[in-house]
């Protein structure tokens, strides 16, 4: 499939005006490249483990919007196929208006041809062998490279175009966690699987068995993937496709009492709402290991411990985010 970009260059601060006026000639969403610093907030929404670096923000943006191309060179919009040219007279048109009560900057736009292989593979090229402690990770595209460093486990792992890589910090964190507590009878749910790194990682370090949780339906065909190239037998990861919250199949499916590890690397706003259906998963003595919590939320993921009965016994940091380790009761 091919697709139009149509790339506006403007200012940062004019993004949000430039995207709610181009809906109203059916350009809906837009990508957006700018070197604005992430907020706090932005970084904990956005929970990626891949980035270029920004370079220095000089307050200038560029705004792409994406349009579905015909075999006759036409563009979709709303379903009416239009010529580019229409396209960019419209876009045009719009910014004219908008330049009569709003600083927008340059105002040019562009027309560029693209196709999904440009997103899917792209930033590949960001993404290469990195080290987990003694853990080697080794995107499926690379051959390890000889270091006098020998790792204490290969993982391959090949994340797709929906998921993490292993390489964020909240991922590694997790991981810390679980070797620390893991033992050959493990049991473990992971919450927010994604393409499975900590369950396919404990099972490599030789746990029991595990159970994923996840709202994505990518998330089955990532972890089989991921399962064969490391070699790893499917019959001891079951993936069940929901949310543990409030689908009470889900629930029923994922069972209590079973688990000796819980872990879920979310988002802060998350966990505190999952943490009192988690506890009723877990086996006295369990420990539930959170992570993707951003420095400063993570007294409040403690506290929603506290409340569901258990004992907060560890907060660990690297870099911005935190994790936040809680235990239940033996009796």
């Amino acid at each position: 499939m091919k697709w139009m970009a149509f790339r506006v260059r403007t200012k940062a601060d004019a993004e949000d005006i430039i995207i709610s006026s181009m809906q109203d000639i059916g350009l809906y969403g837009a990508q957006i490249e700018d070197h604005v610093p992430l907020t706090a907030a932005e970084k904990e929404q956005m929970f990626v483990d891949i980035l270029p670096d920004a370079g220095e923000d000089d307050g200038s943006a560029v705004l792409s919007f994406f349009l579905e191309e015909t075999e006759d060179g036409r563009v979709l919009v709303d379903d009416e196929p239009k010529t580019p040219e229409e396209v960019k007279a419209s876009i045009l048109e719009e910014l004219a208006e908008l330049r009569t009560y709003s600083d927008i900057g340059d105002g040019t736009v562009t027309i560029e041809e693209t196709e999904d292989v440009d997103w899917i593979n792209n930033w590949k090229q960001y993404f290469h062998q990195f080290w987990i402690d003694d853990i080697l990770a080794i995107p499926s595209w690379e051959k390890p490279e000889i270091t006098d460093k020998k790792p204490a486990l290969v993982f391959h792992i090949d994340p797709g175009t929906a998921f993490g890589t292993g390489m964020h910090e909240t991922t590694q964190l997790c991981i810390r966690q679980i070797r620390k507590y893991l033992t050959p009878e493990t049991v473990m749910l992971d919450v927010g699987t994604g393409s499975g790194i900590l369950a396919i990682l404990a099972l490599m370090f030789g746990i029991k068995s595990a159970v994923g949780t996840d709202l994505d339906p990518c998330a089955p065909p990532a972890i089989e993937d991921n399962l064969r190239t490391n070699g790893v037998d499917p019959a001891k990861f079951h993936v069940i496709l929901g949310n543990l919250i409030d689908d009470e199949k889900v629930q029923e499916e994922v069972g209590t009492e079973k688990y000796d590890i819980v872990a879920a690397n979310i988002l802060a706003d998350v966990l505190i709402p999952l943490t009192p259906h988690v506890v009723p998963t877990m086996k006295a003595g369990a420990y539930y290991i959170t992570s993707g919590i951003l420095e400063g939320r993570e007294d409040s993921v403690a506290e929603a411990m506290r409340e569901a009965g258990l004992e907060v016994i560890s907060v660990t940091a690297q870099g911005e985010w935190r994790c936040v380790v809680g235990r239940k009761p033996l009796a």
